[in-house]
């Protein structure tokens, strides 16, 4: 079956070869020899175009940026007040002097706002903030400086678009449910939600960033324990007969393949962030994260493997104190998971450079050089290559060699 963007591919083919054939018939029809001889020669190349395999792309839009993929994409988180503010000035100087590559950049963050302002009369409006002054600009000039940019969207955490329509969210005793952070969802289950959030990814590339990155692509956690106490539309996922776990998990996998899809006629590769203990069980029965679903429909799957957000796996018993040890683990179950897929996507993991207090009720133990360089050799030595870095507040640690460990 064809795909948006191969339909389309064909129809504009066929639009060119009508009007070719609107002349050519017109003086055919008086006799003509040789331009019946032409008309005929147009119809057997309308046939054969309608013969192109689906798999070939032929039209994609155009930015008019033109960014090369790196050997490997190792980069860093940067929100939209440090992408617009003072901040990015040390954040381009780090990467251009380390190994480092491409910058994953919020283009709608966590509150569910846009950073940046649309055009006015855009639907997006009245969630934007003017973070990022011009949006353009920007990736310009990292273009000039070829730092891969990725648009990072968060799809599913929306306090603002869950307070603004309930009905799209959950909700309990009459008000929208928010959990013990105040953060409000909406519902995997509302397409209206997905096409929301696909849109937001097309202004991205439009732009000219060339990987959209959704985050959140999930229930809240620990769903499973709360769902029945919250009032929520099913949606189209009423009528399955299937458990509460498995609809969960096919409007998780089913967002991705929609978002997959539509963004085909971008030219962008799509990647999702997705809990790294998800790749370690069949699926993860509360926030319907399936693995291997969900990488089987993506570009780029990017685990976000924090050995900090590990409680004792792996046999190991305080994950935070030993990242070398945690990543490496984890590493080798997710290259078996991975290669049982068809379409296997790049591997390419959210590692830890900050601290984790919550864990401690002495000192913290702190993350440097030494374990940040110690995740990046795990994943290098078990053939991963690419690496994104997390930092809530884009303070990354000085003189760390992002260099390959191969």
């Amino acid at each position: 079956m064809m795909n948006l963007r191969q339909l389309r591919n064909k129809l504009f083919i066929l639009c060119i070869i009508g009007c070719l054939l609107i002349p050519v018939s017109t003086y055919a029809d008086e006799g003509d020899e040789t331009l019946k001889a032409s008309l005929h020669t147009v119809k057997q190349s309308s046939s054969i175009i309608l013969e192109i395999p689906d798999n070939l792309p032929l039209f994609t839009y155009q930015s008019g940026l033109t960014f090369e993929y790196p050997d490997a994409v190792r980069g860093i988180y940067v929100t939209g007040p440090s992408a617009g503010g003072s901040r990015f000035e040390s954040l381009l100087n780090l990467v251009e002097t380390t190994d480092l590559n491409a910058m994953v950049i919020d283009v709608k963050e966590d509150h569910g706002n846009l950073t940046f302002k649309p055009e006015a009369g855009s639907e997006f409006e009245d969630i934007s903030l003017n973070y990022i002054k011009d949006p353009r600009a920007l990736l310009e000039q990292l273009e000039e400086k070829q730092i891969y940019p990725i648009a990072r969207i968060v799809v599913f955490k929306d306090s603002v678009l869950a307070k603004k329509r309930p009905d799209l969210s959950f909700t309990k005793n009459g008000e929208v449910w928010v959990n013990g952070k105040g953060e409000a969802f909406v519902s995997p289950f509302q397409k209206e939600v997905w096409k929301y959030n696909v849109e937001l990814a097309k202004m991205a590339a439009e732009l000219g960033f060339k990987e959209i990155q959704f985050d959140y692509v999930r229930f809240p956690e620990g769903f499973e324990k709360r769902d029945k106490e919250l009032t929520y539309d099913l949606g189209d996922y009423k009528g399955d007969e299937l458990s509460d776990v498995k609809k969960r998990v096919e409007a998780v996998t089913d967002f991705v393949a929609y978002a997959k899809e539509e963004l085909s006629y971008y030219d962008v590769d799509v990647s999702v962030d997705i809990f790294g203990y998800s790749a370690t069980i069949e699926e993860a029965p509360g926030i319907g994260q399936n693995f291997s679903r969900i990488a089987d429909n993506v570009d780029v799957i990017s685990s976000m493997i924090y050995p900090s957000h590990w409680t004792p796996y792996f046999g190991i018993d305080n994950p935070d104190k030993e990242p070398y040890r945690l990543v490496n683990e984890y590493a080798k179950v997710e290259n078996e998971v991975l290669g049982k897929l068809e379409n296997r996507p790049v591997s390419r993991p959210w590692i830890q450079d900050f601290e984790a207090p919550w864990l401690y009720s002495g000192a913290t133990f702190q993350y440097g050089i030494e374990e940040v360089e110690a995740q990046i050799r795990a994943l290098n030595e078990n053939g991963i290559d690419e690496f994104l870095i997390w930092n809530a507040g884009n303070s990354y640690t000085e003189g760390v060699d992002y260099t390959p460990f191969n």
